[in-house]
């Protein structure tokens, strides 16, 4: 079994699709971008099996999330409407990457930049 370190109280989808709003029991509400959910997926497509391995993922501005299915008690599936529906997105994942979004995001647009990539392709 999974350990959670932080429980949601509420996970909304807005209205355009494009942000997973998230509200912890601490009263924490982080708003995640779906680009930002999609970009950073903890599946092995994109992670990888070993850190070597992970992926820069390009192109995906205007990627919307399609649904979320709960895993669990501890977790989310995200579907996007580019078809990439394998990441599991634990609660303490989501809080991590919300609250680490700043460096995070950063260092993915630097990764694009230094590769030759855009977030348009």
């Amino acid at each position: 079994m999974t350990e959670v370190n932080v429980w949601p109280t509420e996970l909304r989808l807005t209205k355009d699709r494009r942000t997973l709003v998230v509200t912890f029991e601490t009263g924490e509400r982080l708003e995640l971008p779906a680009e930002y959910l999609r970009v950073r997926s903890p599946s092995a497509e994109v992670q990888g099996h070993a850190p070597d391995q992970r992926k820069t993922v390009a192109g995906k501005r205007n990627v919307e999330i399609l649904s979320i299915e709960e895993v669990g008690n501890y977790a989310v599936k995200l579907s996007f409407d580019d078809l990439h529906s394998t990441g599991i997105y634990t609660w303490d994942h989501l809080a991590e990457l919300g609250r680490d979004y700043d460096r995070s995001w950063a260092a993915y647009l630097d990764e694009l930049a230094a590769k030759g990539l855009s977030r348009d392709r």
